[in-house]
C-alpha cells in the first residue's frame, strides 16, 4: 500500500504565481485527510507552515552559479546517449530546476516514499533523480506543456526536452485533461495506456460574501467583464481586448478589468490603447487571497479566451465566487462543466455576442450562476485524491 508519498512542487500558496500552486495544495490537503503522508518538497524555504503533510525546503537558491553547468551535465547524462546542445547557459528557470535535481538524492532517502509525484517541468528531473536515489515508482503529473504556453509556434526546446524526458521516464503520467493527454500522445510520445487523466477540483464551495469593489462604476450602472489569470500567449488576452472593442460598439457601459501580469501585459495594454478603449479599461495586476475572491464576486462574468488552456482552474474559482463564465472550447475545464457559456478563442464575434446578452438579461446570468454552482460538489479534490491513489495502488503492488 503507498502510504508515504514524496510530492515534488515548485510552489504554494500564497508563495504562488497562478494555478500550479493552488492545485498542488488541494491535491495534497485531499490526499492528507485519505490518510496518506505527504512530504512536500520546495525549491526555496519560505515562511509556510502546515498540519496535514510535512514541508521540506532543498533551497536551490543558496548553491552557487558555478554548479549549473556541473548540474547541467548531470542532465546530459540522464539523456542516455541523446546528446542534448543548447546554445546558450540554461536559463535561470532550467537551471533552478536542475539544481533542484541535485539536491534532491538526501531529501528522498530521508523521506522511504511508496511513491514520488512531481509536478510540472521544473520538477520533473528532481522526480528523476529521486527515482534513481530511492527505486520508488515516478508519477510525472503535467499541470501544461511547452507546446500549451507557446500555442505550438517556437516553442523553447531546452523545456520541451526536459518536459519530454520527465514523462517518458515516468512510470505512470497523470493528465488534467483528455485534451492534454492527447497533446502527450501526440506530441511527447506517450501511449495512451501510461496516461490517467485526474482533473483538478474545486476549492470554494462556500465563499463568505465580502465587501465589493468597484463601487463607483457599479453604482452608475456598469456591468463589470473580468479577465483573471497570467497575460500570457496561452491565455488569449489580445481576443479578450478584441472583444471588448466589439462589446462596447453595442454596450458602452461596461468596465474590463484585468487581474494578472505576464509578458504580454505591454501588448494587451498598447491594443487597448490603439482601439480606443483604454478608458473602460482597469489594470489591477496580480492579486490573491481575499483581493482575488472580491473581485470576482464584483464582476458580472468572468471571460476566459484561452488559446490553449490544459485545465482551468480560475474557472471553478469563479463559480465558487458566485460568478458566471464564458470560457473559451479550448480548455479542460469545459470538459467537465456544463452551466457556462462557451466559445472558440479566436471568435470575438460569438464572444461579444453572448457577454451582451448576458448583461442585457440578467435572468441569464442567475441561471448560469445557480446551476453552475451545483456542479462544484461533483468536481472535487476528494475525487482528485481517489483518482491518484488509485495510480499509487497499481504502481506500488
Amino acid at each position: 500500500m503507498a502510504k508515504n508519498v514524496l510530492m515534488i512542487g515548485w510552489e504554494l500558496p500564497p508563495f504562488n504565481s497562478g494555478g500550479l500552486g493552488e492545485a498542488c495544495l488541494g491535491l495534497s490537503k485531499a490526499l492528507a485527510k485519505k490518510g496518506t503522508n505527504v512530504t512536500f518538497v520546495l525549491p526555496q524555504k519560505v515562511d509556510l507552515h502546515f498540519d496535514f503533510m510535512n514541508l521540506v525546503f532543498a533551497n536551490v537558491a543558496e548553491e552557487g552559479t558555478d554548479l549549473v553547468n556541473e548540474a547541467y551535465q548531470s542532465y546530459e547524462v540522464w539523456v542516455k546517449g541523446k546528446k542534448f546542445k543548447i546554445k546558450d547557459a540554461p536559463s535561470g528557470y532550467v537551471a533552478g530546476a536542475l539544481k533542484y535535481a541535485k539536491r534532491i538524492k538526501e531529501i528522498a532517502q530521508k523521506a522511504v516514499p511508496d511513491i514520488i509525484h512531481s509536478h510540472d517541468w521544473f520538477t520533473f528531473p528532481a522526480g528523476i533523480a529521486a527515482k534513481e536515489a530511492t527505486n520508488a515508482p515516478f508519477v510525472a503529473q503535467v499541470h501544461s506543456t511547452e507546446i500549451d504556453r507557446t500555442g505550438g509556434n517556437s516553442p523553447n526546446q531546452t523545456v520541451f526536452e526536459i518536459e519530454k524526458l520527465g514523462v517518458q521516464s515516468a512510470d505512470k503520467v497523470i493528465a488534467i485533461s483528455q485534451m492534454q493527454r492527447n497533446i502527450l500522445n501526440t506530441s511527447y510520445d506517450v501511449s495512451p495506456e501510461k496516461i490517467e487523466v485526474v482533473y483538478n477540483g474545486a476549492s470554494f464551495f462556500e465563499k463568505e460574501k465580502l465587501p465589493p469593489t468597484l463601487e463607483f462604476y457599479k453604482s452608475a450602472g456598469y456591468k463589470i467583464v473580468l479577465f483573471l489569470g497570467r497575460i500570457t500567449l496561452m491565455k488569449g488576452p489580445e481576443y479578450f481586448v478584441r472583444a471588448a472593442k466589439r462589446i462596447l460598439d453595442y454596450e458602452k457601459k461596461v468596465i474590463f478589468v484585468v487581474v494578472g501580469n505576464g509578458d504580454m501585459f505591454s501588448q494587451m495594454l498598447s491594443e487597448a490603447v490603439n482601439l480606443g478603449i483604454m478608458n473602460n479599461f482597469i489594470f489591477t495586476g496580480f492579486l490573491q487571497g481575499e483581493d482575488k475572491h472580491r473581485i470576482y464576486q464584483t464582476a458580472d462574468i468572468y471571460l476566459m479566451p484561452s488559446v490553449s488552456e490544459p485545465f482551468g482552474l480560475t474557472v471553478l474559482e469563479s463559480i465558487g465566487n458566485g460568478t458566471p463564465v464564458l470560457l473559451s472550447k479550448q480548455s479542460g475545464v469545459s470538459e467537465i462543466v456544463s452551466n457556462v457559456l462557451k466559445t472558440d478563442f479566436w471568435d470575438i464575434d460569438e464572444i461579444a455576442n453572448k457577454v451582451i446578452s448576458a448583461i442585457r438579461y440578467p435572468a441569464l446570468l442567475t441561471v448560469l450562476k445557480d446551476e453552475s454552482k451545483k456542479e462544484l460538489p461533483n468536481i472535487s479534490w476528494d475525487r482528485s485524491a481517489d483518482k491518484c491513489l488509485h495510480v499509487y495502488q497499481d504502481l506500488a503492488q
